[in-house]
């Protein structure tokens, strides 16, 4: 099942995607014509692991962690499925990185690994932007606009082998599978509980396969997860254009 998040005239509504229309407790709205879609939860903070890929670390010349490295983007960094990245003016390296994302359902902490499936919602996909020539993980990923999710949260996926394929511009980018991670989706969310209270809508993603790169205004960044879906948003330049 596909749930959704769309933002009507009276405000937002939760409920099953099905086919362009969210079903809603008090009724059906068209994606649209009622609404437009939002970030598919309402997390209270975003947890990123990085360097998860063994050719992406080949890549990027890093070394391989021991445990994964994570870092947090603030919910300040969400775009919704459709919506425009708008290139920062102080960086001259902008780029994409298509990663499969966890949705917390619930308050937890301290978790097992084979506890996770119990507690994780569902999964979607997160757009890691990245200002590449900044100084520190905080300035070149938490900033404004970082964190296009969704279109929306699929309930029905394994996450351990799925095809992913990143567009930029129509040109296939990336193109992998999660099963080529090195820490899993449980080893990851378990390790995180062991730091951080997870709460409902809290998403933790895995890392980006190789060949993240950079992406220009005018250019749109297409990421497809099988089984779940394609998040798409276009590039423009500060002044919108």
């Amino acid at each position: 099942m596909r749930l959704a998040r769309l933002l009507t005239p009276d405000g937002p509504v939760v409920g099953r995607y099905d086919d362009g229309t969210v079903v809603a407790d008090d009724g059906r709205y068209e994606v649209g014509r009622d609404g437009r879609l939002l970030p598919p939860c309402d997390p209270t903070a975003l947890y990123c692991v990085g360097r998860n890929y063994a050719e992406t670390l080949d890549q990027m010349d890093y070394e391989r962690p021991e445990v994964p490295d994570f870092f947090i983007k603030p919910p300040t960094s969400l775009l919704a499925h459709g919506e425009e990245i708008r290139y920062p003016e102080w960086t001259d390296e902008l780029t994409y990185a298509g990663e499969l994302v966890a949705v917390l359902d619930e308050r937890c902490r301290d978790l097992a690994p084979e506890d996770v499936p119990e507690v994780v919602r569902g999964y979607t996909i997160l757009n890691d932007v990245d200002a590449l020539d900044q100084q520190g993980r905080t300035a070149r990923k938490a900033f404004d606009g970082s964190a296009p999710l969704g279109p929306w949260i699929e309930t029905d996926v394994d996450p351990t082998d799925i095809d992913i394929e990143t567009t930029v511009g129509g040109e296939v980018r990336q193109d992998a599978t999660t099963e080529l991670m090195l820490f899993g989706p449980r080893e990851v969310v378990s390790y995180l509980s062991k730091r951080f209270t997870f709460e409902p809508g809290d998403c933790v993603a895995f890392g980006s396969p190789a060949n993240p790169g950079l992406v220009e205004p005018g250019e749109r960044v297409e990421i497809t997860y099988e089984g779940i879906g394609t998040l798409s948003n276009a590039v423009v330049a500060p002044d919108g254009e």
